[in-house]
C-alpha cells in the first residue's frame, strides 16, 4: 500500500486479488479483456480495499472519461437548475459524472469553459450558447470528435442536435392574448444582448427583414411580440420596448420603471424569468395594482408566481423534460456519432390566470 497518501493502487488491488497489475488495470478501467471470474474477483478486491479510481489515467488510456460538460448560460437561473436536474437524471443512469460550468451569457467565458471541459476529456458537450452567431469554438469541438447538443438554442449551420422550443410563436401566442384582451400599449423587458438582435429593438418596422435562424431567444421573443402586433393591425411605440443588455434582474427592474414612468403601458410582457424576476419588482415598487390598472404576463414558470397576488399568466416550458431529452440525444450522440442532426421542438403552455384584466372598449364583439 502506498503510505504516503493512503490512496489504494491497482497495484495493490492486483496484489489482493493475486493477479498481475496489467489484469487488474484491464479489469478496472473497463477495457480489453478480462474474463469473468478473474474480473468478479478482482472487483471484489478493490470493493474490500476501498479503491477509487483514476479517471484521469483512465481516459488517457479508453479515451473516455466517463463525464460530460454542460455549459448553461447562467446556473443560477431556474430555468437552468431545472434542465441539469434532467441531464444529471440520464447521467447517472449512463453512470456518468457531469462537469457544470457557467457562461453569465458572455462569449469569451463560454469559450474558456468549453476549452477547459475539453481538455478534461469530456466524452460530449450540452451547451446553451449565449450567442448563436458566435459559436466557432463548438464547430472545433465537433471536429475533434466531441459530440455537442445545444439546450434552448439551435443553429443551423452547427452540425449539432439541439433542443428548444419555438420562441417566436410561444411570444406571439402569449402577445396575441394580451392583444385580445384589448391591450394596445403592450410593454415588453427583453435582453437582446447581441447585435442583431439589438437590430430588431432598434428598428422593428423592419422584422420582416430578420432572419429569425439568427435570434437568440430573447431576439426571437421580441419578433414574435412583433408578428402578433402587425398580425392585429396595431402599431408598436419604440418606447415600449426596453432592452436591459444584460442576462440582469437589477437592470430589467430599471427599465420597467423607465417604461412605467414615460409609456404609459396598459401590460408587461417580461419574456423570461430573470427579466420577470426584475419588472415585477418594479411593478410592486411603484404600487401599481395589478391587473386592475396594470396587466402582466411573463415568460417561465416559477413556483413564486403562484404564489403572487393575483397569481401571474405565463408561458410555461417543459424544462425538466428538455434537460432529458438534450441528455439522452448526447448519449446516442456518443454511442453512434454518424447519426443524423435531431432538432426537438417542444411545446408550450399558457397558464392564464389572474394577472391580465381586459380592456372592454377595445375587445370586438
Amino acid at each position: 500500500m502506498n503510505k504516503k497518501n493512503n490512496r489504494i493502487t491497482v497495484k495493490d488491488v492486483a496484489r489482493k486479488a493475486g493477479v498481475s497489475t496489467a489484469a487488474a488495470g484491464r479489469a478496472l478501467g473497463g477495457y480489453g479483456y478480462v474474463s469473468e471470474e478473474l474480473r468478479e474477483k478482482i472487483i471484489r478486491a478493490a470493493e474490500e480495499l476501498g479503491y477509487v479510481a483514476n479517471q484521469v489515467a483512465r481516459a488517457m488510456i479508453t479515451g473516455k472519461s466517463q463525464t460530460i460538460g454542460v455549459v448553461g448560460a447562467d446556473i443560477s437561473n431556474p430555468f437552468f437548475a431545472e434542465a441539469l436536474r434532467g441531464i444529471s437524471d440520464i447521467a447517472r443512469r449512463h453512470e456518468f459524472g457531469v462537469l457544470i460550468t457557467s457562461s453569465d451569457e458572455d462569449v469569451p467565458r463560454e469559450q474558456e469553459a468549453v476549452r477547459i471541459l475539453l481538455e478534461k476529456q469530456v466524452d460530449g458537450l450540452i451547451v446553451s450558447p449565449a450567442d448563436i452567431n458566435n459559436c466557432h469554438h463548438l464547430d472545433q469541438a465537433i471536429a475533434q470528435g466531441i459530440p455537442v447538443v445545444l439546450l434552448d438554442r439551435k443553429l443551423p449551420t452547427l452540425a449539432a442536435d439541439a433542443v428548444l422550443i419555438d420562441n417566436v410563436h410561444a411570444s406571439r401566442e402569449a402577445t396575441r392574448y394580451l392583444l385580445s384582451c384589448g391591450h394596445r400599449r403592450i410593454a415588453i423587458i427583453t435582453e437582446l444582448s447581441s447585435d442583431y438582435d439589438t437590430q430588431l429593438a432598434l428598428e422593428p418596422e423592419k422584422f420582416s427583414t430578420i432572419n429569425a435562424d439568427r435570434l437568440n431567444s430573447s431576439g426571437a421573443r421580441l419578433l414574435g411580440y412583433l408578428l402578433a402586433h402587425h398580425e392585429a393591425g396595431v402599431a408598436v411605440e419604440k418606447t415600449l420596448i426596453r432592452r436591459t443588455g444584460k442576462y440582469c434582474a437589477q437592470h430589467a427592474f430599471e427599465e420597467t420603471l423607465a417604461v412605467l414612468d414615460a409609456a404609459a403601458p396598459t401590460a408587461v410582457f417580461a419574456v423570461d424569468n430573470v427579466m420577470t424576476q426584475g419588472a415585477w419588482r418594479a411593478v410592486r415598487e411603484r404600487g401599481i395594482a395589478v391587473p386592475q390598472k396594470l396587466s402582466f404576463f411573463a415568460f417561465d414558470e416559477l413556483d413564486w408566481l403562484t404564489l403572487t397576488t393575483p397569481r401571474i399568466s405565463t408561458v410555461a416550458q417543459p424544462i425538466h423534460h428538455m434537460g432529458v431529452h438534450a441528455a439522452e440525444l448526447l448519449f446516442r450522440r456518443i454511442r453512434e456519432t454518424d447519426l443524423p442532426v435531431s432538432w426537438q421542438t417542444y411545446q408550450v403552455e399558457m397558464k392564464l390566470r389572474e394577472s391580465v384584466a381586459t380592456i372592454a372598449e377595445n375587445v370586438k364583439g
